[in-house]
């Protein structure tokens, strides 16, 4: 059939990966350092990796090619979810870890390193953390608790760490900046895993709200009882509820 499908100019390609990691189908991958549209029947059409190339590299073009094979998406999607492995080969960065914490790690950081680092582990438990980037499923949530956390709390809410992300995994995201609403996302993870309770840590910014909203709705739509609150941290870095 003759459908609108992207075209890759591999001149101007410069191999960044972000148009891999935009298509949210798995039609394009990394190959020798080039974006390659590697399934045609995975292109739908939409463009979404248009607005991420900077240098302009993908256009649209009629042409004959297979149609769009939603299902075939849908069973690719759910495989790599449960595999952990990042979709398109985009970003290296984006690939799954998750991290063997000891109950003080300070010993096992670099001894070079001025004390004042070294006295303060990290108690992130996984790699990502971007809500958008975590899998669906998988043997880490199995018992887990959730810290759903807005983005600029660890930077306004100074012990964050020890607080709120010791001990969880940590799901982060702003629902300004971020297109799309994480319900969907969260209700997944909630419903088709082992959650024991879910941790919800937002601005006093409005617009923080739609992070706690789509938490709160995930939780309603998993059809679960589930411990579950809210912090909330003011601009000054204190907690307010």
């Amino acid at each position: 059939m003759v459908r609108k499908i992207i075209k890759i100019d591999e001149v101007k390609c410069n191999g960044c990966g972000l148009c891999a990691t935009a298509c949210h189908e798995g039609a394009i991958e990394m190959v020798d350092g080039k974006a390659k549209l590697v399934r045609e029947n995975f292109c739908d059409g939409f463009g979404d990796c248009l607005p991420a190339c900077p240098t302009g590299a993908i256009t649209f073009e009629e042409r004959e090619a297979p149609e769009y094979d939603e299902a075939a998406v849908k069973a690719s999607k759910e495989m790599k979810a449960r595999q952990f492995i990042p979709h398109g080969g985009g970003c290296p960065g984006s690939r799954f870890m998750k991290f063997e914490k000891a109950e003080d790690t300070t010993g096992s950081m670099n001894s070079s390193m001025p004390d004042r680092f070294r006295s303060h582990p990290s108690r992130l438990e996984q790699w990502p953390c971007q809500i958008k980037l975590l899998p669906t499923t998988g043997d880490f949530y199995n018992g887990a608790k959730l810290l759903i956390a807005a983005d600029c709390t660890a930077y306004a809410y100074a012990n964050m760490h020890e607080d709120f992300m010791k001990g969880r995994i940590t799901m982060i995201g702003c629902p300004k900046l971020d297109e799309g609403d994480y319900t969907d996302k969260l209700t997944e993870i909630i419903k088709n895993n082992d959650i024991k309770s879910v941790t919800i840590v937002r601005m006093e910014v409005p617009c923080c709200g739609g992070l706690q909203r789509a938490a709160e709705n995930a939780i309603k739509g998993s059809g679960k009882f589930l411990p579950w609150h809210v912090v909330t941290i003011s601009r000054n870095g204190e907690i307010i509820e």
